[in-house]
């Protein structure tokens, strides 16, 4: 319903507008001073009001600056008896929708409370939207209560209010980008662009060009100017994802553009700004990386102002039920199935696993396990066979480089694409059957 205020000390004139709007379908709200009106205004949620210029108790325009700074969202109408430039302007200025004379505009009343009532929805529905977003990327929107991921949170709030650089660390799907996301959601600059590119999705050229932007004519294809990350990313948060993977070139370029906020776009001549918040991520070790002279030194100091590290999902055992339950209800809505029940069983197998994909592993395990369920319960049988069959003791006792580990999992998959066919398994591995029966039992694989 489209909620109208009228404000006038004249009640014939209020209770005349107010049939005609209601006529119109408007639902109309009355007050005859300004007190009152914002009065109204606090106890219902108005789209538009129409206010008279002259009231008991002060002036119409005034009260505009008044209703502005506590519902900046309602679009106002100013209505006099006679035609004032001055109150106009300042009406305009005060930040009214438009300003009509009584009488001579009677025509125009509903036209215009039908655009100024249109400016209001669309307005509160852009507001509902940013507060969605805000939600969706805020710190509260990270799962987890393990020690180690809260101490991860504390860091990233105190350093989200400053301009300082920050370097995310840590393995693949451990939720960087989320991290990311959310100290610029905290940030002075969350109503500014984030903009985010991973380093190790394109070529050198392509990144240079993604990053600096380009002129016309600057390579064959470039039939426009174009902007880059670096540019669109001015006064906002600048992600680079996978910073590890940046060619040796182009970290030098990007570490003239921290320590200067100026930039050349490949083709022109003269230097560009641009004012922008960096947050890097990583799953590799710079410093390592320096020292092999695989990344610039100069850059990792210049990045590493900062350093937060994101545990790996296997050091937060207690928040895998957190996160299942999370993503239960986030996938239900999504794939528009009833609640499920989750087998305790299901929750242990989870624990036990490894999750060398962290979260993002855990989260396509649950999807998939949404999907292929029949009865709205998640139980152990839904699960991937090295999810089954994987054991934390077993595997805490081969090293990840070695050939035993190389060799059990290769069995896994084998195993898990057979889907437990151990005579199968066996011809594919082109090994006997005793022998498969023997490294099952070696490497305690079910």
């Amino acid at each position: 319903m489209k909620t109208v205020l009228i404000i006038d000390d004249e009640e014939k004139l209020r209770s005349l507008l107010s049939r005609i709007l209601h006529s119109e379908g408007f639902e109309v709200i009355e007050a005859g001073d300004c007190k009152s009106g914002l009065r109204k205004m606090e106890q219902h949620n108005v789209d538009a009001i129409l206010c008279d210029v002259k009231l008991p108790d002060g002036n119409g325009v005034d009260l505009i600056a008044a209703i502005k700074t506590k519902h900046p969202l309602s679009e106002i109408i100013v209505m006099t008896a006679y035609g004032n430039i001055s109150d106009g302007v300042q009406a305009m200025k005060n930040g009214a929708f438009d300003y009509i004379v009584k009488g001579d505009d009677n025509d125009k009343i509903i036209p215009l409370l039908h655009r100024a009532i249109e400016k209001a929805q669309l307005q509160k529905r852009i507001k509902e939207l940013e507060k969605k977003v805000g939600e969706k990327y805020s710190f509260d929107s990270i799962v987890g209560k393990s020690k180690s991921i809260i101490q991860a949170i504390d860091l990233a709030k105190k350093v989200a209010r400053t301009d300082t650089a920050v370097l995310l660390t840590g393995e693949t799907g451990t939720g960087k980008e989320v991290f990311a996301q959310a100290i610029h959601q905290e940030s002075n600059r969350s109503g500014k662009n984030f903009v985010a590119l991973n380093c190790s999705t394109f070529s050198k050229e392509i990144l240079e060009s993604e990053l600096f932007g380009h002129k016309q004519g600057a390579f064959t294809g470039a039939t426009k100017d174009q902007k880059g990350l670096i540019e669109e990313a001015n006064c906002g948060t600048l992600f680079l994802d996978e910073i590890g993977e940046l060619p040796l070139e182009l970290q030098a370029k990007l570490l003239r553009v921290l320590e200067t906020n100026e930039f050349i776009k490949i083709g022109d001549t003269k230097a560009s700004k641009s004012n922008f918040r960096l947050i890097a991520a990583t799953n590799k070790d710079l410093k390592i990386e320096s020292e092999a002279q695989l990344f610039r030194s100069d850059l990792y100091f210049r990045l590493n102002v900062f350093q937060i590290n994101i545990p790996p999902l296997r050091e937060r055992v207690k928040d895998i039920e957190l996160l299942l339950k999370h993503y239960v209800g986030q996938f239900s809505e999504k794939l528009n199935k009833k609640p499920f029940h989750i087998d305790p069983a299901f929750i242990e197998k989870l624990q036990q696993y490894q999750w060398p994909g962290n979260i993002r592993e855990l989260k396509n395990v649950i999807e998939r396990c949404m999907i292929i369920a029949d009865d709205h319960t998640l139980t152990t049988n839904l699960l991937p066979f090295e999810v089954q069959h994987d054991n934390k003791e077993n595997s805490k006792t081969l090293s990840a480089f070695s050939m035993a580990s190389i060799e059990k999992l290769h069995i896994q998959k084998v195993m898990n694409y057979t889907k437990g066919n151990k005579a199968e398994t066996a011809r594919l591995l082109e090994i006997g059957i005793a022998t498969l029966y023997r490294k099952l039992d070696e490497f305690n694989i079910q």
